[in-house]
């Protein structure tokens, strides 16, 4: 077992989580994942309807049960400042344990692997896939579906809070500073073909932000 692995293994598993399949390395697999003919989980890869699923019926993304009044997403500070989710909300403690356990958002070096990805598979318009370094809870009491192309995105309501994490802890204002900086040349990028309004929104849009960020 990796040092990695022995740290997560003393990590609580929520209650909402422990119905949940546990993988050969003896992890919860979460409900949105890919699970293939062989009976193989693929960590990666959403679930054949699972989005559609999840956004409909309200259910958590990573236990799969009912969610209640308040939706969390775990999202980068780029995600945080447009208010934009690729991925449907969970309850908290299993947001808090994924940001505590999942290898990507809690290892800053972690790079994802593309490697044999299975048929068809298609990443979200508009998804990052960099690794933020510092990852964001951001809890609403609602959101709404809206279409890019042929795919689906999240618009996350006002925020109530958002609990910051790096490194599996809580994460400090410069990682989240530092995880802004390295990842605005996306969101800029992504706005040249708006103009000089797409940049002056994006502008006032982490302006916005600015009282969702750590104090120190």
């Amino acid at each position: 077992m990796t040092e990695l692995n022995a740290l997560i293994k003393d990590i609580p598993i929520p209650h909402s989580m422990r119905e949940l399949p546990i993988s050969d390395r003896g992890f919860p697999i979460p409900w949105f994942v890919y699970i293939d003919s062989s009976g193989k989980e693929d960590f990666r890869v959403i679930g054949p309807r699972k989005f559609d699923i999840a956004v409909m019926k309200r259910m958590c993304w990573i236990c799969g049960s009912p969610l209640g009044t308040l939706f969390a997403f775990p999202a980068g500070p780029m995600c945080v400042i447009n208010r934009t989710s690729s991925e449907p909300p969970a309850h908290l403690d299993c947001a808090q344990y994924a940001v505590r356990a999942c290898p990507f958002l809690a290892n800053p070096r972690m790079r994802r692997n593309d490697k044999e990805m299975p048929e068809g598979h298609v990443a979200p318009p508009g998804m990052i896939l960099r690794n933020p370094g510092a990852i964001g809870i951001y809890v609403t009491r609602s959101y709404k579906p809206f279409r890019v192309d042929d795919s689906v995105l999240l618009q996350m309501g006002e925020p109530e809070r958002v609990y910051w994490y790096a490194e599996g802890r809580t994460a400090t204002r410069a990682e989240v500073d530092e995880s802004i900086r390295t990842g605005l040349p996306a969101l800029e990028a992504a706005c040249e073909d708006g103009g000089h309004e797409a940049l002056d929104a994006l502008e006032e849009a982490i302006r916005i932000a600015q009282p969702l960020l750590p104090v120190a």
